[in-house]
């Protein structure tokens, strides 16, 4: 394993909120001190990013600030090139749209390329969805499984969906889905699960609108939520 190597600049792991209303309050004070101290930014967008600077009262003028962007449309030969500044001394800030950096979204090759390159690395405190999500829905905590995002289409996402309720007993399976697409994926949630397992459906998490449910997959379908447009975490349970 390397060491971090002295000269080299820091990589900071800073999460983002995951709403906008009050974002200061959402952050503890080390990470926004961090945050606001850094001049060089590594995200998947730049005027999101910007945007989040500009509610922790970063102090710099936000034109100013260096913002390198880590997409899903990134080709892996570009990502050595987002490492230049930190070899040369510069410390840096990897931001996800929303939640942790490096879980669920482009930035974990940069980290491990990281630290190949001898670079510290340095995660800071604030909110995942996933895990929020499976402290509040009363399921299986020591043992659980993170799947990301399910197949799009209908029937792979039916066989996906089918797959986990099968691997649920005893193991929470959890998964996530873009708003637009949470009704497709309730709908075969309610037709492809068995009726006694649990769902837990928890709905902008940090949020006023914050919800969390947790109830058997037959109960789920006498009354199905609202999730259009929503960011939602599914997690599925049976003992």
């Amino acid at each position: 394993m390397s060491e971090p190597v002295t000269g080299k600049g820091t990589l900071y792991l800073i999460p983002v909120a995951l709403g906008s209303e009050d974002v200061p309050s959402r952050l503890p004070s080390a990470t926004l001190d961090a945050a606001r101290a850094l001049q060089t930014f590594i995200a998947e967008d730049a005027r999101s990013a910007r945007a989040f600077l500009k509610a922790i009262r970063h102090p710099g003028p936000l034109q100013d600030l260096h913002i390198h962007l880590l997409n899903e449309h990134t080709p892996a030969r570009d990502i050595d090139a987002l490492l230049a500044p930190l070899i040369a001394g510069t410390d840096c800030g990897l931001m996800s749209e929303a939640g942790c950096p490096a879980v669920a979204d482009p930035g974990a090759e940069l980290v491990r390329r990281a630290h190949g390159a001898g670079i510290r690395v340095v995660p800071l405190t604030g909110p995942s969805s996933i895990l929020l999500a499976l402290m509040a829905s009363g399921l299986n905590g020591q043992r659980f499984t993170f799947h990301g995002y399910l197949p799009v289409e209908k029937s792979e996402r039916a066989r996906s969906l089918k797959d986990l309720d099968a691997r649920a007993r005893g193991e929470t399976q959890i998964f996530i889905e873009t708003p637009y697409r949470n009704a497709a994926m309730l709908d075969t949630l309610l037709e492809h699960c068995r009726g006694d397992t649990l769902l837990c459906i928890a709905v902008d998490l940090t949020r006023p609108t914050e919800s969390v449910a947790t109830r058997a997959i037959s109960e789920w379908k006498k009354k199905p939520p609202v999730l259009d447009r929503r960011l939602a975490v599914f997690l599925l349970y049976r003992d």
